[in-house]
């Protein structure tokens, strides 16, 4: 019963052997039980209270047993667990070991970066310096050049005075002339008027000449008939003479006056055009100015900007200012800084192929390391139980290969006799394949039973092929008897004297091993101690049949 319980608490996963001799096998079936046959039924009750009376010596003594295994266990506990702490203790300090060697480690490549990164920090403040005295020089150009600008400009501001004045002057003198010859236009406008009504006046005149030249002809036509209008007439005529040799005289004089005017006015016109191209000559040479002026304002604003933004960056990076850098500056050598300029460019381009800082990667580093260390020894306790176990399985198979071997040799000659003791002579062996491994060889056969050639077994008949597999599996029990063993029907295929010798022989066997036997054979049935026979004597009602053998033998 209690091996019951504990094969369903495992599942019967595990082998058992009870004391009684019932064994478990992994699977749940359940076979055997020790068996031995006594010639009378008082022998086997005095056998059952001597039974009785030792088992409860062994229950009493498997009590102590189990007290002493119960202590025994409870000691092996905390033996283990004083080893397991001892064994953390000692992966603890492994761990602070092997941390603090990181840590100097660490240390150390902290201090060699650090002895690095002061000397690259060196040359770039040199550099740095460098460039500050350049930019320095240049903020003095430009402050020269600044002061040099803004005399220029001073000085055309004074010159732009100058001709504002002077422009102021001009134009005031323009608006004059302008005003003269306005006047000059209006006077010329007035003379040309008075030209034209002289002109008028001449063709009127000679209009009334040529009608007095008809009238004069008119009248001398007439002479003979009035002297004194003759005389009268004539002296109208030189009257009008007069009057236009005077008007041709002041017509004359007039065109002279504006003819002078005419000059004077071109004079004035181009002299007017060289002020203005002066004026925009000197508006051109002030846009120049302008635009130097602004450029160089923003060159000057773009340099300071530059100095402002270094001095920020040596203030962020390496907290100092332009005065406390000036420390640094390196003797002017061109070739030296060159070189330093080579030298930073490949630092830079070194430091930029390292990529972005991790700033977590010292903890990550730890827990890396603290994993790797885990994991090695690990690792390390796994090639060392892999070791372990090839050694254990090598041990095992050169085990299993002597023993296979020797257990082989006695199967060998217990098979021989059973063939035999069978067969009622001949002879019978079994040989392992020579070319192929000891444990994974093929076995050979070989039954010669009595009065045949010695052929192959395939020529065998079915009873000699049934009594010689009979044969091998009794070798085996004989070698090793098992407490119980069931065989159902393996003598069918045996005549009636192979039957009788199966039966007699197997009533040897008895002796250790308690046999079941299903068979329909009668010589199989004579010789067995109890018969269970299933009936039918009604349709469709099974009835067990018993017949106990051995109590009819002692009743009888």
């Amino acid at each position: 019963d209690h091996a019951i319980q504990i094969g369903r608490k495992y599942r019967h996963s595990v082998y058992m052997v009870t004391l009684a001799g019932e064994s478990f096998a992994p699977g749940g079936s359940i076979t055997g039980g020790a068996f031995k046959n006594n010639d009378n039924l008082l022998g086997r009750k005095r056998e059952i209270e001597e039974l009785t009376v030792s088992s409860a010596a062994l229950r009493k003594e498997a009590d102590r047993l189990h007290t002493e295994i119960e202590t025994l266990r409870e000691e092996r506990n905390s033996w283990r667990t004083k080893l397991a702490a001892e064994h953390e203790a000692r992966q603890k300090m492994l761990l602070r070991l092997n941390t603090v060697e990181l840590t100097r480690k660490q240390a150390e490549e902290q201090l060699q970066d650090s002895r690095i990164n002061l000397r690259s920090l060196q040359n770039e403040l040199q550099e740095i310096e460098r460039q500050i005295q350049d930019v320095n020089s240049q903020n003095s150009g430009v402050a020269r050049t600044l002061a040099e600008s803004e005399d220029l400009e001073a000085s055309v501001s004074n010159r732009a005075d100058e001709l504002r004045a002077k422009e102021t002057e001009l134009r005031t003198a323009r608006e004059n002339q302008a005003a003269a010859l306005q006047k000059l236009r209006v006077e010329a406008a007035a003379a040309g008027e008075q030209k034209v009504f002289r002109e008028e006046t001449k063709i009127r005149l000679e209009r009334e000449l040529a009608s007095l030249e008809t009238e004069k002809r008119m009248l001398a036509a007439s002479i003979s008939s009035g002297g004194d209008d003759i005389l009268a007439k004539q002296k109208q005529i030189e009257e009008v003479q007069k009057t236009i040799d005077s008007g041709e005289e002041e017509a004359s004089a007039l065109e002279k006056e504006r003819e002078e005017l005419m000059t004077k006015k071109r004079a004035l016109s181009e002299s007017h055009r060289e002020f203005f191209e002066k004026r925009d000559e000197l508006s051109d040479r002030m846009g120049r100015l302008d635009r130097e002026h602004f450029r160089l304002t923003s060159q000057k604003e773009k340099f300071e900007t530059g100095r402002e933004e270094r001095a920020a960056y040596m203030w962020e990076e390496y907290d100092m200012t332009p005065g406390d850098v000036r420390a640094y500056v390196l003797p002017e050598k061109s070739e030296d800084r060159a070189a330093l300029r080579k030298e930073l460019a490949r630092i830079k381009d070194t430091i930029r192929k390292l990529g972005h800082v991790n700033v977590n990667a010292i903890e990550e580093y730890k827990v890396v390391a603290e994993r790797h260390t885990f994991l090695t020894a690990q690792h390390d306790d796994l090639i060392k139980s892999e070791e372990t176990l090839a050694g254990i399985i090598a041990n095992l198979d050169e085990g299993m290969r002597r023993q296979f071997k020797e257990k082989f040799a006695e199967i060998q000659v217990e098979f021989d006799k059973a063939f035999k003791e069978l067969f009622g002579g001949g002879h019978g062996s079994i040989e392992l394949d020579p070319d192929a491994d000891l444990l994974e060889a093929g076995i050979a056969i070989i039954a010669h039973p009595p009065g045949k050639k010695l052929q192959n077994m395939m020529q065998l008949s079915g009873g000699e092929k049934a009594l010689t597999a009979i044969a091998l599996l009794f070798a085996i029990q004989n070698l090793k008897p098992s407490p119980f063993c069931l065989l159902d029907e393996i003598e069918a295929a045996l005549d009636e004297n192979n039957v009788d010798r199966f039966a007699q022989y197997l009533h040897k066997l008895t002796k250790n091993t308690q046999f079941i036997i299903i068979t329909h054979r009668r010589g199989t049935m004579t010789t067995a101690d109890r018969l269970y026979g299933i009936t039918m004597q009604e349709k469709g009602v099974s009835t067990l049949v018993s017949v106990n053998l051995i109590e009819d033998e002692l009743t009888k």
